[in-house]
C-alpha cells in the first residue's frame, strides 16, 4: 500500500513538473518597511517573477450565475425600472420585494464545482498565475469569512472558494491571484427604495447601508455622499481577513476604488507589502485609472490594451466572452486566435494578460471555454518560449494595424493579419511572431543588414530549413512548405 501511495506522489509531482509553469519566488530585495503614506509606497518595486509572468486566468463565478442572463451586473440592473434585466427578472422571477437578489443565493449550489479539475486546465491552458473573484460588486464573500455570513461557506454552495482555489493552484506551482470589487458595493442597491428586498435592515449584511436615492454613479462621476467611516473600515477589514488568511501573490482591484478614503488605500498597500516583508516573499498590487497613486502598484486596463510598448509593467484584465464577464445563457465567446493574437501583442508592449472565463452556476467550465483554454495552451507548448520570461525589444513591432486605446475599448480593434509582426527577446535571442500563416514572403524592416548580423532563424515548431536575406531593405524569409499550427507563428532568431 505504501508503495502505489509513494508511486503515486511520485507521478503528481512528475506531471506537474511536465505541465506547469513554475514560477521562482526570489526573496524581497528590499528591507524597506512600508508606511502608509505615498511617499513610501512609491518606493516599491516590482518584483523579477512578476515581471516573468504574461499570463494567468481569473473567473467571475457567483450568485449572479443562476440567472445567467446578459451580464455579471445582473444585480445592479435587476432593481433598475425599465432595465432589460429588470424586465426579464419581473417576468422570470416576480416583484422585487418578493424576489430579490439574495434569494438567488440558496440557488447557487455549485454542485459540480472541482477545484483540482479548474487548476488543472488553467495548468494545461498554459498560465502562470490564476486564482478567484473574492467578492464581487453585489458583496457576497467566496471565502470562508468571520466578518460576515453571507459568503460562500455560509450560504449558497457552502464552499470555500478562495481557500479551494489557493490550496490547488499554490500546489501546482502557479501564483495566487484573488481579486476584489467590495467598494462598488456602496449604493450598489437600492437601500432607499421600500419596494425592494435591499430597504429591509434584515439584509444589510448583503445589501450594504442605507443610501439616499441617486448615490450611484458610475466610476466616472464624482460620488456623493461618500462612505462613511464604518464602510471603509469594513472594505479594509474584510479585504484584510482575505489577505492574511489566503496569503495571495496577487491582489487585483477593480476600478472606482478612490470612493474608498486614501488613508484605508494606503494603510492596505503598506499592510500588505509588509506582510510580503515578513512572510519572505514579494507581492504584487494592481490597480485601476487613479484609484493609487503611480509607482505605489502595478496599472492594470480592463478590456483594453496599450498602442505602443512601454517602459512599465502592466496588466489587461479581459473576458474570452465579448459581452459578458460571466456565464450567460447566449455567450459569444472570442476566436482562440484572437486571444492568442492578443496575448502576443500586450506581451510585445510589456504587458501580461489575465483572461476571465465564466463558469456555469453549477460548477462546470463551458466545453467551448474549455477548447479554447487547450488551443491556447497547446499554442504556448510550442512557442511558450517567446512569451515567458520575455522582455520588450528596442520596438514592440511592424506592420499595418493601429490599437485603439481606451477603457473598454477591445471592441474596437481588428483581427491581426500575416502583414502584423511582434517582437520578444530573451538570453540574446529576438523572437519576431508573425500574427498569422505568411502566404508570402516575410520581410522584417528593422532587421536590415545595417543591424546585428544574423546567424541562424528557427520556426518554432517546424523542422523546415529557413530560407532568409539579410538586405538593406530588411530581414526577408522565404514562405514554407508546410504549415505548421494554426495561430501566430514565431521566428527564433540568433545573432552572431
Amino acid at each position: 500500500m505504501k508503495k502505489i501511495i509513494l508511486l503515486s506522489a511520485y507521478l503528481v509531482l512528475l506531471l506537474m513538473g511536465c505541465t506547469s509553469q513554475k514560477i521562482k519566488t526570489e526573496l524581497p530585495k528590499t528591507t524597506h518597511k512600508y508606511t502608509a503614506d505615498w511617499e513610501s509606497l512609491q518606493k516599491y518595486k516590482v518584483p523579477e517573477w512578476y515581471k516573468d509572468l504574461k499570463f494567468g486566468i481569473y473567473f467571475h463565478w457567483g450568485p449572479y450565475t443562476v440567472p445567467a442572463y446578459m451580464n455579471e451586473w445582473y444585480s445592479r440592473w435587476m432593481y433598475v425600472d425599465g432595465h432589460p434585466i429588470n424586465k426579464y427578472h419581473k417576468k422570470t422571477y416576480g416583484s422585487l420585494d418578493a424576489f430579490g437578489y439574495k434569494d438567488f443565493i440558496p440557488m447557487f449550489k455549485a454542485e459540480k464545482f472541482n477545484a483540482d479539475a479548474w487548476a488543472d486546465l488553467f495548468v494545461n491552458a498554459g498560465a502562470q498565475f490564476a486564482g478567484p473573484i473574492a467578492e464581487h460588486t453585489d458583496g457576497f464573500a467566496m471565502w470562508d469569512s468571520k466578518l460576515t455570513t453571507w459568503d460562500a461557506k455560509d450560504k449558497g454552495p457552502k464552499i470555500d472558494v478562495v481557500g479551494a482555489m489557493e490550496k490547488a493552484i499554490k500546489t501546482r506551482g502557479l501564483k495566487f491571484i484573488t481579486t476584489y470589487h467590495r467598494h462598488w458595493l456602496y449604493a450598489w442597491y437600492p437601500t432607499w427604495d421600500k419596494n425592494t428586498d435591499a430597504y429591509t435592515s434584515n439584509f444589510s449584511g448583503l445589501y450594504g447601508p442605507k443610501v439616499p436615492k441617486g448615490t450611484f454613479v458610475m466610476a466616472n462621476k464624482p460620488t456623493n455622499p461618500l462612505p462613511d467611516n464604518d464602510f471603509n473600515k469594513e472594505w479594509l477589514n474584510r479585504l484584510t481577513e482575505l489577505t492574511t488568511k489566503y496569503d495571495p501573490d496577487i491582489v487585483w482591484f477593480d476600478n472606482k476604488m478612490d470612493i474608498i478614503d486614501e488613508d484605508y488605500r494606503k494603510q492596505f498597500l503598506a499592510n500588505f507589502y509588509n506582510q510580503g516583508l515578513k512572510n519572505n516573499k514579494e507581492v504584487v498590487v494592481t490597480y485601476k485609472f487613479k484609484d493609487l497613486a503611480v509607482g505605489s502598484a502595478v496599472l492594470d486596463l480592463e478590456r483594453s490594451r496599450m498602442s505602443e510598448k512601454k517602459d512599465f509593467t502592466w496588466l489587461t484584465d479581459d473576458s474570452i466572452d465579448w459581452k459578458s464577464w460571466s456565464n450567460v445563457q447566449n455567450p459569444n465567446y472570442k476566436t482562440s486566435n484572437r486571444l492568442v493574437d492578443f496575448l502576443v501583442d500586450v506581451v510585445s508592449k510589456n504587458g501580461a494578460v489575465l483572461l476571465n472565463i465564466t463558469p456555469t452556476s453549477e460548477g462546470e467550465i463551458p466545453a467551448e471555454v474549455k477548447e479554447r483554454l487547450l488551443q491556447m495552451g497547446a499554442w504556448l507548448k510550442v512557442n511558450g518560449e517567446a512569451i515567458y520570461g520575455t522582455r520588450t525589444w528596442d520596438i514592440y513591432g511592424e506592420g499595418p494595424a493601429e490599437v485603439v486605446e481606451g477603457h473598454l475599448s477591445e471592441h474596437k480593434n481588428k483581427d491581426n493579419t500575416e502583414k502584423d509582426i511582434r517582437f520578444t527577446t530573451k538570453d540574446d535571442v529576438l523572437y519576431a511572431t508573425v500574427l498569422d500563416w505568411p502566404k508570402d514572403k516575410v520581410v522584417i524592416k528593422s532587421l536590415s543588414n545595417k543591424k546585428q548580423k544574423i546567424k541562424q532563424i528557427q520556426l518554432l515548431g517546424s523542422t523546415e530549413d529557413i530560407s532568409w536575406e539579410q538586405t538593406a531593405m530588411g530581414l526577408v524569409i522565404q514562405p514554407l512548405k508546410n504549415k505548421v499550427g494554426n495561430y501566430a507563428f514565431v521566428y527564433k532568431i540568433e545573432f552572431y
